[in-house]
């Protein structure tokens, strides 16, 4: 389960992409959550993934 708060998200998810996960589809992986879920509900936050940086940005 993700959690809910949206920087709480984001942190977790660019922990995970800086120290285990080589882009967005091993992040997925990694926790068991769905593509346009995750990158929905950052979107909603204000960040967008950046493939050049490996990281969720604003």
């Amino acid at each position: 389960m993700l959690p809910q708060d949206p920087f709480i998200l984001l942190s977790l998810c660019n922990t995970k992409l800086r120290d285990e996960c080589s882009g967005l589809d091993a992040l997925c992986g990694a926790l068991d959550a769905d593509l346009s879920e995750l990158t929905g509900r950052l979107a909603a936050a204000g960040y967008t993934y950046d493939p050049a940086t490996n990281q969720f940005r604003p």
